[in-house]
């Protein structure tokens, strides 16, 4: 039987083991920088104490492999809102490019702001959990624990996120404009909001039949847009069949053939035309002719199935 003995690991309060933060802590991190750099996979080195950036003092700066700037706060606490906007202010202060917050108790909240920021792909950031323990007599050993750090999928969801937000504000910029030109021509659209999302639309007269402005990175369309609901899947085909029987009169109204799209097996149906020479991520100082041939195109379908509109057959 084997009758080694085993010891039990105890955790020990850490200001049982460093009573100050700046005077005890940071020194002995400072002179035994190498438990964190095996903790996080790094090589800090050059290491300086107390370092200042304006009224604030850095608990320590360091540098990387690559001669970049690492600033370490240090908090023997629960993370807090005033840590975390120290560290901020000093990678502005240094113009560093990496961050470490070493607490002892990191707060949810501050972990999810941390991820949040690496994802900015602006700086990269480290949330690390310290503890201290030993086996009976033993001195205690400190653990450093990575919670929260910089990774090439974050930074990929940084860079749809950023993605998303970029192509947001051009659709809506390119609504802004699209809807005050519109006015120019009719008022059909003039009384919308400009929104973020790919299509704005309004009532052709009968519900649940719009007319649709659709804008793409690369191009642009109208269309009629039939889908009374979700309990009018058939009567959504039946408008689409009783205009599709207009069909030559309606594209010799309109000049240009259109695409009918039936749209079996969907519920909505609809009618389009699109230009593929252009959408909002061309040249803005492209954007009003785009704009213009786009309401004009608008216009035209409006005048060209509004009279059969008028003579739909219409569920009660």
């Amino acid at each position: 039987m084997n009758k080694t003995p085993i010891g039990l690991l105890e955790r020990v309060p850490l200001r049982e083991v460093w009573k100050h933060e700046a005077h005890n802590f940071t020194q002995w991190l400072e002179n035994n920088i190498s438990v964190l750099n095996d903790a996080l996979d790094m090589n800090l080195i050059n290491l300086e104490r107390e370092q200042a950036t304006g009224s604030f003092s850095i608990d320590l700066v360091a540098e990387d492999e690559s001669g970049g700037t690492v600033i370490i706060e240090n908090q023997l606490e629960k993370s807090n809102h005033d840590h975390l906007g120290k560290i901020i202010t000093y990678l502005t202060g240094l113009d560093a490019k990496t961050a470490i917050w070493i607490v002892s108790e990191p707060r949810p909240e501050h972990v999810a702001a941390i991820a949040w920021l690496n994802e900015s792909n602006s700086a990269s950031f480290y949330i690390v959990k310290v503890e201290a323990f030993r086996i009976g007599d033993s001195p205690a050993a400190p653990l450093f624990t990575l919670i929260v750090g910089p990774s090439d999928e974050t930074k990929e969801v940084g860079k749809t996120k950023k993605e998303f937000a970029e192509r947001h504000n051009l659709r809506k910029q390119w609504w802004t404009q699209l809807i005050d030109r519109s006015s120019k021509v009719n008022r059909l659209h003039a009384h919308l909001s400009p929104s973020t999302y790919s299509a704005i639309g309004t009532s052709a007269g009968i519900r649940g039949l719009n007319l649709n402005y659709i804008v793409g990175r690369e191009d642009c369309a109208v269309e009629l847009y039939i889908d009374r609901g979700k309990d009018e899947g058939d009567e959504n085909k039946r408008i689409f069949d009783q205009l599709a029987i207009h069909k030559s009169e309606i594209e010799k109204a309109f000049g240009e053939p259109l695409l009918w799209q039936r749209l079996d097996g969907k519920r909505a149906s609809r009618i389009r035309f699109t230009r593929s020479d252009g959408g909002y991520r061309s040249e803005e100082d492209l954007w009003a002719d785009l704009q213009d041939t786009n309401i004009q195109d608008m216009d035209r379908l409006e005048k060209s199935v509004r009279p059969y509109l008028r003579e739909l057959k219409l569920k009660s």
